[in-house]
């Protein structure tokens, strides 16, 4: 089971390579990326007369998608619609901070640790409003176990954006494997509640519901 959640929350997560290059600046010589975890960012389908077409601001765009998203019972056209919207969250706004998070991105590609956190630092300092490089420092403590540091930086994301169902799932993945699973179970809906297509979401607020059950029986 901690094997699959922590699989299940690395699946929510899209990679950050690409972000250099719609800026115009590349990184000096960026760390290889291996080529499996850098595809491209997702394109938005064509509007078509039954879908219409996003708003032109950022804020916008994520309230339209996360509608359309509430509104999909479908799994998989769903996940499209997740993926739109992992693709906002990805933009800051700031070709510098694109830069540090990309270099993250490598950082954790390579295995260095320490370096992806201090640059996710810097990324956090410059723009404490970027909901996330706090998600991706939350990710990185979380996959080395270092749950109070991860709860604390999930809570920084989530009071950016509520809606953030990568980081709702880390947390709820937290609270179930120290066994606060009543507390699992209320973030695993709190996701459900946004992606009510999320089968990992929904598996895990079945089994812990019918746990909870029979723990009362």
């Amino acid at each position: 089971m901690r094997t699959f959640l922590r699989l299940a929350l690395a699946a929510c997560l899209l990679p950050l390579p690409a972000l250099a290059q719609t800026q115009g600046t590349e990184p000096a010589a960026p760390a290889p990326t291996p080529p499996s975890a850098a595809p491209a960012l997702p394109v938005p389908p064509a509007p078509t007369a039954s879908v219409p077409a996003l708003p032109a601001d950022h804020a916008g765009r994520l309230d339209a998608l996360f509608a359309r998203l509430k509104k999909e019972s479908d799994p998989a056209r769903a996940e499209g619609i997740a993926n739109q919207i992992q693709a906002e969250w990805l933009q800051s706004g700031s070709a510098t901070i694109d830069l540090l998070m990309q270099r993250a991105t490598q950082a954790v590609a390579a295995k260095n640790t320490a370096s992806a956190l201090d640059l996710l630092d810097q990324a956090i300092v410059l723009r404490p409003d970027f909901p996330e490089a706090w998600n991706r420092r939350a990710t990185i403590h979380y996959a080395d176990d270092r749950y109070t540091l991860a709860i604390a930086d999930v809570e920084e994301t989530l009071k950016r954006e509520p809606r953030h169902f990568a980081s709702l799932m880390g947390l709820a993945a937290m609270q179930e494997e120290v066994g606060r699973s009543r507390e699992a179970l209320s973030t695993y809906l709190r996701v459900l509640a946004v992606y009510p297509a999320l089968k990992d979401a929904q598996d895990a607020a079945l089994k812990l519901s019918d746990a909870l059950a029979g723990d009362r029986a």
